[in-house]
């Protein structure tokens, strides 16, 4: 095994500013916060006055010993009222709160769930889906925690212990107040700083699990080429090793807990003890009757149990914060590319496209394309070819404005693509991607995807055109059968008539095909062919071809080489240039003769056998 990697230190965020974050959702509800913070209140001063009542009722029996009384029924029936009132404004409390708390949770993991769909393709070619999916699960059950616990734990605790030092000033010698008081700062300064030097291991332990689970899912998805290649063991020492970083600070997290209870619970022992003893001292003295022991000892299990779990609820809602962290600085990660304020929607008309003299580099120092120039007039094809590398599928990326050019424009009918919204741009276009990945759900939601309230006759139509309808229909399941993640029960075949089915649909006045049937066979390739020259007629069409013999009908044909054209005309016209479109159509003829000369032989053995009859 590989020595362990070095503990990595995560990046931070402040708590305030995640706090910040959180605090307008909460303000969308502010009667009903306002409201909850009332009850919380009424909840409290129940819940102080509760011992003063078994005080009076403590000292009215407490009487019976000298002379005959009668029973402080009045006192008792007040007594059970305030456990009562306490008990009723807590719950009213939750209640009133509760939809303030779930729609904050539900609003924000829907910011976050758009935010990433706005982020640019860079960010996403860049994530870890794993990790970030951890992420956010973490972040919003520790948002939960937060609201539920910081609100209705250490707020009502700090307002009890305000009550109580004041009653227990008031009322008795000043030493309980000043015990009390010092009791609960030194408790408090305790656990503060031992809780902030847990956070880096928390942090740790947040990044390490992220770690874990991104390379876990990273391998479950790519099954296949584990198993290809025999590295089952390779990929579990590879995700051990970030398991066994997460072990060491899951076993410091715990010992430095344990040693956080320790000191918190002494604390709270000494702090007791002291009061008990100068209460039973005044008790012994005559200062303090029965009842007001009672009444310091009933203060001192309200405040000290509480303040024993406040303690467990500050490390949760650290915890928590630290949880947030990484869910909510997703949010501060910028869109490179955005709509301007009040931009437009596109206005396709004829739909032609035109690249400007574009160039673009995906980083800087890394210029792909060079001062590119060209125009697809409303109607036509044009295919780009070239060997790979070339930046044929960066086109691509620009036209649906996943980046925005480093210096042209790109032009759809007469209309730069970056001064109109997105959205409108995006619906203008359709593509039959290379790499056709499918939703994990049914063929028919997978076709259905570019319109999803089309009839269901329409989906099935868009079908027949793919020419995979027949396909389908034999299913068991048929249009309800689960295609699996990202489509791996389908063949790759299968899965892009679903993808030219799906194009089909969403009926887009210009097209993109991204070598649109490399993954069929001759036969269905020439079925698919003539399917799409039917949907393409009379639309804008661009085709990334690596087969020629797929755009011998465009009506020009663009040469790239290191993301410059070098050539351009028609199937014809560049044949008989003689150039770089020459050569790699004689070389594709010549693999194609050798493909079929091997078939025929194929052919013929097969032939010969059943004649021997074989």
């Amino acid at each position: 095994m590989q020595p362990l990697p070095a503990t990595p230190i995560p990046e931070t965020r402040n708590d305030w500013k995640t706090l910040r974050t959180l605090l307008p959702y909460l303000w969308e509800f502010r009667t009903r916060v306002i409201l909850a913070m009332a009850f919380l209140a009424l909840a409290k001063l129940a819940n102080v006055t509760i011992p003063l009542a078994l005080k009076e009722v403590v000292d009215a029996l407490d009487g019976a010993r000298h002379a005959v009384v009668l029973l402080p029924l009045a006192l008792l029936i007040g007594y059970g009222v305030l456990r009562i009132a306490s008990t009723l404004f807590g719950e009213l409390r939750d209640m009133v709160f509760s939809k303030v708390a779930q729609r904050a949770i539900r609003n924000i993991a829907v910011k976050v769930f758009r935010h990433l769909h706005a982020l640019s393709l860079r960010f996403h070619l860049e994530r870890q889906t794993g990790g970030m999916s951890r992420d956010i699960e973490r972040g919003t059950r520790g948002m939960s925690f937060l609201l539920s616990f910081m609100l209705f734990n250490i707020l009502p605790t700090i307002l009890e212990i305000a009550l109580v030092t004041v009653i227990l000033f008031v009322n008795y010698n000043a030493w309980f107040a000043i015990i009390t008081i010092g009791t609960i700062v030194i408790y408090i300064i305790f656990s503060l700083v031992v809780t902030e030097q847990r956070m880096a291991v928390r942090r740790v332990m947040n990044e390490m699990d992220s770690k874990a689970n991104t390379r876990a899912i990273d391998s479950l998805l790519n099954y296949e080429t584990v198993k290809y290649f025999g590295n089952e063991e390779y990929e579990a020492r590879r995700f051990d090793e970030n398991m066994a970083v997460w072990e060491n600070a899951a076993i410091k997290n715990q010992t430095s807990l344990s040693m956080l209870n320790l000191g918190q619970g002494a604390i709270i022992a000494v702090g007791v003890t002291l009061l008990m003893i100068l209460a039973g001292q005044g008790v012994v003295d005559g200062s303090m009757t029965l009842g007001d022991l009672v009444l310091v000892n009933a203060y001192l299990l309200q405040l000290f149990i509480p303040l024993n779990f406040l303690g467990f609820v500050y490390r949760e809602i650290k915890h928590s914060l630290t949880d947030m962290e990484k869910m909510f600085s997703l949010l501060d990660k910028p869109q490179d590319i955005r709509d301007n304020l009040g931009a437009p929607t596109l206005v396709v008309g004829n739909g032609s496209v035109r690249f400007e003299h574009v160039d673009f580099g995906y980083q800087p120092e890394r210029q792909i394309l060079h001062d590119l120039d060209f125009e697809i007039p409303p109607g036509h094809k044009v295919a780009v070819v070239g060997t790979s590398g070339a930046g044929k599928s960066t086109l691509l990326r620009l036209l649906f404005r996943f980046y925005d050019v480093d210096g042209g424009r790109i032009l759809i009918n007469g209309q730069d693509i970056r001064e109109v919204s997105q959205n409108s741009l995006r619906a203008a276009i359709g593509i039959v991607p290379q790499d056709t990945v499918l939703f994990n759900d049914t063929i028919y939601y997978n076709i259905a995807y570019a319109k999803p309230d089309a009839p269901r006759e329409e989906v099935i139509s868009a079908a027949r055109m793919a020419h995979i309808h027949d396909f389908i229909e034999s299913l068991p399941q048929g249009y309800d059968t689960l295609v699996g993640e990202r489509g791996l029960k389908l063949s790759g075949g299968e899965k892009q008539r679903v993808a030219i089915a799906r194009t089909i649909l969403k009926n887009p006045r210009i097209l993109i095909f991204d070598e649109a049937t490399s993954a069929l066979d001759s036969h269905s390739e020439q079925a698919i062919l003539a399917a799409l020259a039917e949907v393409a007629a009379d639309h804008t069409t661009l085709v990334i071809a690596h087969r020629l013999s797929t755009i011998v009908d465009a009506d020009q044909i663009l040469v790239m080489e290191h993301g410059r054209i070098v050539e351009r005309g028609t199937h014809g016209e560049l044949l008989g240039k003689e150039g770089v479109y020459a050569r790699m159509w004689a070389l594709q003829q010549q693999e194609r003769g050798k493909e079929r000369a091997s078939a025929g032989g194929v052919e013929a053995t097969l032939v010969s056998l059943q004649d021997l009859g074989v």
